[in-house]
């Protein structure tokens, strides 16, 4: 019995650290979106600029806790619409593998292949310093759902914001 206690404590304590470095810093994170500005801003709806960026993608204040492909003003493909109509709402979770791939994410969560994002930039590092400033922008985050592990798709789906 104490084995297992001593076992669990040590398992736990070693797990805090990993758990710890997966939520993400914001100052990292803000300074790894310079690459996102390129297409994206991050703009309070009092007008107020966060980040000053391009407007080929959507505006990222708000993203987590929104319903995917619903940012009013932006034109979204027909693939991110249809992870709305699926009642995709952004979590820190889902964006950290939206934004290391987003048209896999798309076919992994719709289930569909033919449907393609516009957005063609995949981010191969640092996704959870990204996110965890773009939730930091995000007054709606603590109204999102809570962060589960992605549920597999049926048997007949490919394995598995914008």
């Amino acid at each position: 019995m104490k084995t297992s206690i001593y076992a669990t404590l040590a398992a736990v304590t070693l797990a805090l650290p990993a758990m710890a470095q997966d939520a993400g810093d914001p100052a990292k994170g803000e300074k790894e979106f310079k690459k996102c500005k390129a297409c994206h801003m991050i703009q309070a709806p009092d007008g107020t600029d966060v980040v000053k960026g391009g407007k080929t993608g959507p505006n990222l204040y708000g993203v987590v806790g929104r319903k995917a492909g619903t940012e009013e003003g932006f034109k979204y493909s027909d693939a991110l619409v249809k992870l709305g109509e699926a009642g995709e709402i952004w979590t820190t979770e889902d964006l950290g593998h939206y934004i290391t791939d987003p048209n896999k994410y798309v076919e992994d969560k719709v289930g569909d292949a033919s449907l393609k994002t516009k957005m063609t930039f995949k981010l191969a590092k640092n996704q959870a310093d990204v996110v965890a400033f773009l939730a930091q922008n995000s007054p709606d985050a603590g109204a999102a759902p809570a962060e589960a592990p992605a549920e597999a798709p049926a048997a007949a789906e490919a394995p598995a914001a914008n």
